[in-house]
């Protein structure tokens, strides 16, 4: 070791900003070498103190924290709003718009979550906490943490005696935590998305679907034959949310998302969601209109509440229940509850259909329909079912996406319900759909698909789980969608159709007769398949492109949809992109390019100035010329080798058509039958 003179020596070296070595004499037996060290001129340069002998490294100071929980814990920066709350301006609150703490903040809110989830044999909700109750610190922190939480006053029983913790407006990281965690089945995708299972439902139970029915129903929604709308009693809804209510109070921790439907600022609808999954937290946050921290600090009582106990099954010897599945609409009560079904789909369509009912009553229509906007602001509405190309068509690199799904039509324009995409995701590729494929990444939900378990990587061709393979992002994701997703008026109204018979043609202009009468309808035409051959083509109809979600009956949206193209200017058309020269099995598709053309033609204008001419049987008007497409296709007939065989198929599809409309030909529009009659009269004529 050094001795005290050689010490001294290195502390007068160092002063003088000089470098030092070690002794020059040998090291003794088991004794370190000194180690050399060299300082740098900037800080030879400065002078020395006697206190900081000592050779410190460059970190920063210590952690506060005295256990590794409280280091845990610094690590998360708590975020709150600062905004105040709007009150109703009272002798008490002399403004309407007031500052109150942020303890009475969180006290509110809790007390109106508390009231959602108030059992109907209590005078009051549960008690409630804000918090994971996994989340327990092991040590006490430094400083004492109070948490927020709502008690009250409730008769004795077991569920009074424990809190329900509340994971309110969680974010998708959080979110993610949780699923991993506490949720079987759940995964990270090698694109960050979060892939999940839907357990024994893997698509919608629209049988399992009911709507309670009292003395306002019974006259505004549409009953019977053809409808949607399956009814209950007031007194089974009130059991099965009890049931649902009395589940979810049960477990530890319910998920709460306070969220918005309809971009429309003006006609904007409050949503509550209080589900039992992470997962299902996650894909409502996306799918509904996400608020800012000012708007949710003012949100108040919701306009519509969800409660989803989907993991939990209905009795099925409740009256009206015919399986372990349920899913109840209360229009008067605004509120829905979900039973025996974890898919997901089942919460973004029950508000569908309840946007389909209370729109209307303000006098705009709620549409299934994809809709985008050009540079100059042309709007187009595109209407389709499942295999038409609806979200392909209306996904369009040179125009901007309002929405894939649901919209609104009010005297502002156009204004989509909700706050994300909801797309198939089988045989998805790059290739095929870049921006949906792209969209799958961290926030994302993905829904029953097979991924490989090593890599992660999902291979969207397997069918092993479901054909029905779902992704749920929000839609910022899509690069050229508009923020905040509204428009102008509608220039086109443009109903798709895949016509596996072959007999319609690539395209019409539709008169106002026609279009309401083409919209009530709804057809496109799957095919049948076996090993040993092609069967013919079936036909399928669902009105307004929607039928199952519409709530009143199909002619009063027609109804609505012609006054608003009539005030606006609005032009209707017809697109098939089925087949053409033969039906399925015989034609060809009419390809891609060719109604992308089309689509264009319309966009541009160019269709309403140009020839046309009129097909037997369905009366369609055809322009002679589009841009880009064979003339030879425009008119099916042409297409066709065998004329006598298009007759004839002409004929049939024409008959299932008016076979389809009769449930709707004794319904009467307006105060006269005059309006019933033009559509009927636009209909094909056999």
């Amino acid at each position: 070791m050094a001795t005290d003179g050689q010490a001294s020596n290195m502390d007068n070296n160092l002063a003088n900003g000089s470098s030092v070595a070690a002794s020059a004499q040998p090291p003794r037996r088991g004794v370190l070498p000194r180690i050399q060290t060299r300082i740098t001129t900037m800080a030879a340069s400065k002078p020395y103190k006697a206190e900081n002998n000592i050779c410190h490294d460059d970190s920063s100071r210590p952690v506060k924290a005295q256990t590794i929980d409280e280091l845990h814990s610094l690590q998360k920066k708590r975020s709150a709003p600062s905004t105040p709350i709007k009150q109703e301006v009272t002798a008490q609150s002399p403004t309407a718009f007031s500052t109150i703490s942020e303890e009475e903040r969180q006290r509110l809110q809790l007390q109106s979550i508390s009231a959602s989830l108030a059992s109907l044999t209590r005078e009051s909700g549960p008690k409630v906490v804000k918090g994971d109750p996994k989340r327990k610190l092991e040590t006490p922190k430094a400083h004492e943490q109070h948490h927020q939480y709502f008690t009250p006053n409730i008769s004795t029983s077991d569920s009074a005696l424990k809190f329900t913790h509340i994971l309110y407006n969680l974010s998708p990281a959080e979110l993610y935590e949780q699923a991993i965690k506490y949720e079987h089945g759940s995964f990270i995708t090698s694109s960050g998305a979060l892939a999940t299972l839907s357990g024994a439902k893997t698509g919608r139970s629209p049988r399992d679907k009911r709507v309670v029915i009292d003395e306002n129903t019974t006259d505004e929604l549409w009953w019977g034959k053809g409808s949607p709308n399956i009814e209950m009693d007031e007194h089974t809804f009130l059991v099965n949310r009890e049931r649902a209510v009395d589940y979810l109070n049960s477990l530890d921790k319910v998920f709460v998302n306070d969220q918005f439907l309809n971009w429309d600022s003006e006609n904007q609808i409050k949503v509550r969601i209080v589900s039992a999954r992470a997962y299902h937290s996650l894909f409502m946050h996306n799918m509904c209109i996400r608020p800012t921290p000012e708007e949710l600090e003012n949100f108040g009582t919701p306009d519509f509440t969800i409660y989803n106990a989907g993991q939990f099954p209905c009795n099925r010897y409740t009256h009206y229940m015919t399986s372990s599945t349920s899913i109840d609409i209360n229009l008067a009560r605004k509120e829905m509850v979900i039973l025996g079904t974890q898919y997901a789909g089942e919460m973004k369509k029950g508000l569908f259909s309840v946007m389909h009912y209370l729109m209307p009553k303000r006098g705009i229509l709620s549409l299934h329909s994809g809709c985008n906007m050009g540079k100059d602001g042309d709007v187009a509405l595109f209407f389709g079912l499942s295999g038409t190309g609806k979200t392909t068509l209306s996904t369009d690199h040179n125009r901007l996406l309002i929405g894939d799904d649901e919209h609104c039509w009010s005297d502002n324009g156009v204004s989509n319900i909700e706050g994300g995409c909801y797309a198939k995701c089988i045989d998805l590729s790059h290739e095929k759909e870049p921006d949906i494929f792209n969209a799958i990444k961290f926030g994302a939900v993905l829904e029953n698909v097979v991924f490989d378990e090593h890599t992660r990587e999902v291979d969207y061709s397997d069918k092993s789980v479901t054909e029905n393979t779902r992704a749920s992002y929000p839609i910022e994701y899509i690069p050229n969608a508009k923020i905040p997703c509204v428009g102008p008026h509608p220039k086109n109204v443009i109903l798709l159709a895949c016509d596996a018979f072959g007999v319609l043609p690539p395209v019409s202009k539709l008169t106002m007769a026609q279009t309401m009468y083409h919209f009530i309808t709804g057809y496109t035409a799957l095919v049948a398949g076996t090993e040993d051959g092609i069967k013919e083509p079936q036909a399928t109809f669902s009105a307004c492109f929607g039928a199952a979600f519409i709530m009143l009956h199909p002619t009063k949206y027609a109804a609505m949809l012609a006054e608003k193209m009539k005030k606006y200017g609005a032009t209707g058309w017809l697109v098939n992109t089925g087949w053409c020269g033969g039906r399925y099995g015989v034609g060809s598709r009419i390809k891609l390019p060719y109604t992308r053309n089309i689509i264009n033609a319309i966009h541009s204008g160019v269709l309403l100035n140009t020839e046309y001419t009129k097909t037997e049987v369905f009366g369609l008007e055809i322009p002679t010329v589009v841009e880009g497409v064979p003339s030879e296709i425009l008119n099916p007939m042409n297409a066709w080798e065998n004329k006598k065989v298009y007759k004839e198929t002409l004929l049939k599809l024409a008959g299932l058509f008016k076979q389809n409309f009769e449930v709707f030909s004794k319904y009467k529009i307006g105060s006269d039958n005059k309006l019933t009659e033009e559509i009927l009269a636009a209909g094909p004529n056999i």
